[in-house]
């Protein structure tokens, strides 16, 4: 690479690195320099650094430094953090460096790039590898030597000390508030919203102070979670019952096990009497009261009781590190009340399932419930086959979950149907002449769209709108309800043919193999057989994965949906006898 001293500039300002190409004779006159403009602020507000002000610095410099024969890339992050790369147009940008779109990067300062020292680093070596200039406007450093280098680095560990010493200060301040037991915001939970009080003062600023007040149907649903807990023990049996029941989420969903797990861990529920203060107590957590104001009249707010890490499920913290204080809140549940549940979820997680180290079923993540269409799990019978081999069946996770109250599907003998299933996917290789000529067949069948539902769906529409005219024409003659029952019949087949369609043109992409591409993969499948009975139970899993798109079981016959092609029907009731405790 060619260096190119800045012209028209009485400050030094070091120099820019251009590539060669546009350095030839009359390079920069007849080629456009391609430069790329990258801004970025964490929030949207019209205040200091903005987009367009950040974009505006740019142009100045460009035009200062190269003229107007240039084309320019912007990319703008407006609401986007710098401490991590999650940026769709960063994104797009990098995507756009990789395809050479252009040959220089400007910014107006290095944390528009990253607060982060290891993105940072990690952009500066792959725009070196791809011959592209990255250039700060704020900082000019010249990059080219290696002190120029070391000061870009060392700039962007401050702006990365920066950040986290902010991240820092806010969560002391969050602390601090959280100590005076207002509901400081986020998602409220269940049987809670929250409702402004009054005004108040943080570091000068005047702020809404907030409190949770109990929605007393959402309430409703806390309490029943809370009682059938501490009657059965069980959070399946309760989220069955409020299945029943008919309650939802703040969503509007269905409650899980797990939801009704986290209701059941909040202690914001917890009435703060003298039961709520002793196991806190117990259990180290730091608590901003005094036991006497433990008095039953006000509920706990806990606060960081979880870890929150970017593009992570938050996680439980330790309870040593729970901020406990008084809300201005009603509570729910009684101290004792909440702490058995506690102790009855301890004593629960050493019954947790846990997926058998030997599990030796084949079909985990392909069989679906016809009747439901939910996944089927191996579920172990507690006994071993004559060969000492773990007997186990297939069971409908919803008919599993539900108590057989939404499904009833009998359950597969998990051997057999593995075992039909292999034989069933080995057979096809049988008559090697036969299954490529049947290949091809389906493969043009699928290409051309069989019986062409598009010329079925146009036919249909215009006897709809036949039928329309006719309905005006006899407009109260006995005629009339009989036009109306066709009218309805078709317009039920349209809706069929236009699911139809749909689902044909995302399955077609599937399918695209020419006549010697078919006939290398009938190759290999005409060895498969031999192949296949030396593989363990992993690779035999993984293969079946493989060519397998889904199997279907509606409790007599399974259905096994090979990739891009047609259904093989594999086993019937009558070859799979069923135990008594299954069907």
């Amino acid at each position: 690479m060619l260096l190119l001293k800045k012209q028209n500039s009485k400050r030094k300002t070091g120099a820019l690195l251009l590539p060669a190409f546009l350095l030839r004779k009359g390079g920069l006159a007849k080629v456009p320099v391609e430069i790329a403009v990258y801004s970025r602020k964490s929030r949207f507000t019209g205040k200091g650094e903005s987009i367009e002000n950040q974009i505006g610095l740019c142009r100045q410099y460009i035009q200062l430094h190269f003229g107007d024969n240039v084309r320019l890339h912007i990319y703008e992050d407006e609401g986007y953090s710098g401490g991590n790369t999650d940026r769709p147009m960063f994104k797009q940008m990098i995507r756009d460096a990789k395809n050479k779109v252009f040959a220089i990067l400007v910014c107006y300062r290095l944390d528009r790039i990253s607060r982060s020292v290891g993105d940072f680093a990690e952009l500066i070596k792959e725009l070196e590898q791809l011959q592209i200039q990255f250039v700060s406007i704020r900082e000019q450093f010249d990059t080219s030597s290696p002190m120029g280098r070391a000061m870009m680095y060392i700039s962007s560990v401050f702006s990365q000390l920066e950040r986290e010493t902010t991240a820092e200060r806010i969560r002391d301040n969050m602390h601090e508030l959280a100590k005076t037991g207002r509901w400081l915001g986020g998602t409220t939970p269940t049987g809670y919203c929250s409702k402004a009080v009054a005004k108040v003062t943080v570091d000068g600023k005047t702020r809404q102070a907030y409190k949770l007040e109990i929605v007393p149907a959402e309430a409703e649903i806390v309490c029943s979670i809370f009682r059938d807990f501490l009657q059965t023990g069980s959070l399946v049996q309760v989220t069955e019952n409020l299945k029943q029941y008919g309650a939802v989420t703040k969503n509007q969903k269905e409650f899980t096990r797990f939801a009704v797990r986290n209701i059941l861990q909040n202690p914001v529920y917890m009435t703060a009497d003298q039961d709520a203060y002793s196991y806190f107590r117990e259990n180290a957590v730091e608590i901003y009261a005094e036991k006497e104001d433990f008095n039953g009249k006000f509920a706990i707010m806990a606060y960081n009781k979880t870890l929150q890490k970017h593009g992570r499920h938050p996680m439980l913290r330790n309870m040593q590190e729970w901020i406990v204080a008084l809300g201005k809140h009603q509570g729910l549940i009684s101290g004792t009340d909440w702490v058995r549940v506690q102790n009855i979820l301890k004593s629960n997680c050493s019954k947790t399932y846990r997926k058998p180290k030997s599990n030796i079923a084949l079909l985990s993540s392909l069989l679906h419930c016809a009747v439901c269409k939910s996944y089927m799990r191996p579920k172990s019978a507690g006994v071993r086959t004559k060969d000492g081999l773990i007997h186990f069946y297939y069971v409908c996770r919803e008919k599993e979950k539900s108590k057989r109250q939404s499904c009833s599907c009998a359950n597969a003998d998990g051997s057999q149907l593995d075992a039909s299933v292999c034989e069933a996917v080995l057979n096809i290789t049988e008559d090697y002449e036969i299954f490529l000529s049947t290949l091809k067949s389906c493969c043009s069948l699928w290409k051309s769209g069989g019986n062409n539902p598009h010329k079925t769906l146009q036919s249909t529409e215009k006897a709809i709108q036949t039928l329309i005219c006719s309905l005006q024409a006899t407009n109260g003659s006995a005629a009339e309800p009989h036009i109306l029952e066709q009218i309805v019949k078709l317009d039920s087949q349209v809706k069929k043919l236009r699911s139809q369609i749909l689902q044909e043109e995302q399955n077609k992409t599937t399918v695209k193999f020419s006549n010697s591409e078919l006939q290398t993969i009938c190759d290999k499948l005409y060895s498969f057989p031999a192949l296949f009975e030396e593989m363990n139970v992993a690779e035999k899993r993984e293969i079946l994965r493989s060519l397998i798109n889904y199997i279907d079981w509606d409790g007599k016959t399974a259905n096994v949906w090979m990739h891009g092609v047609f259904p093989v029907q594999v086993t019937t009731a009558a070859s799979l006898p069923l135990r008594e405790d299954s069907k």
